[in-house]
């Protein structure tokens, strides 16, 4: 049986090489996009090799966006099996100066997006006894890593590696919930000077989607191995 991915802000980057990832490994494609002619451009290229791909206009910074979204693919019939949580921003910023702006940007879509999606379309994935969560985080928000780069970036992402853990305990049998780090790739937010392609960056996504029934959950992974919080 064929199965769903959604990929948020599958239109660019990281999000488009994942769904390509996905599609060549037979899943149908939702690729959510916050700007629908983006999303178009993007999915052209994935249909001209074979995949099928279906684009749905999706800001998750707006939770009536996202209902909105969930809304119209359940009216389809189309059921989500696999979730990847992916669009991000990386909002620069003081925590004690400056204007607060960055920060109220990226928790709004670092963390809140992924925790509206995940209201949206794990319960269904609960129903169905079967579902996979990815959410891509990043090494900043490790602790263990000390929550460097841009302060609101950082704590927005170890925000969503809390809200992975947690919603690995709420999602029910057969539900495996992980995020990851894609290290630094060369995309627009990464820079030309990154070190890693996209290709490498997507590669744990792909991992973590196609998990066995007795795969990890609740985990934090890098290059396929799990990593310390």
């Amino acid at each position: 049986m064929v199965k769903t991915a959604l990929v948020t802000g599958g239109n660019r980057g990281i999000g488009l090489e994942i769904c390509r990832q996905l599609a060549r490994e037979g899943h149908a494609i939702v690729l959510g996009s916050r700007d629908p002619a983006s999303g178009e451009k993007a999915a052209a290229d994935l249909r001209a090799g074979g995949h099928d791909v279906r684009v749905e206009r999706l800001d998750v910074s707006d939770d009536k966006s996202v209902q909105a979204c969930a809304d119209k693919l359940a009216d389809a019939g189309v059921e989500i099996d696999v979730l990847v949580n992916n669009a991000g921003v990386l909002a620069e910023g003081n925590l004690l100066s400056g204007d607060s702006a960055p920060m109220d940007e990226a928790i709004a879509v670092n963390f809140l997006g992924p925790y509206h999606t995940a209201r949206a379309f794990m319960p269904g994935m609960a129903r169905r006894g079967w579902g996979r969560v990815i959410n891509v985080s990043s090494g900043w928000g490790s602790f263990a890593s000390g929550l460097e780069g841009p302060a609101a970036y950082a704590i927005s992402k170890a925000a969503l590696n809390a809200l992975t853990v947690r919603l690995a305990r709420e999602a029910g049998p057969g539900v495996l919930v992980n995020c990851m780090c894609p290290g630094w790739v060369r995309t627009r937010m990464g820079g030309k000077a990154a070190s890693r392609s996209v290709a490498q960056g997507a590669d744990t996504a792909l991992f973590l989607a196609t998990l066995p029934d007795d795969g990890p959950t609740g985990g934090f992974f890098r290059d396929r191995t799990s990593q310390p919080w």
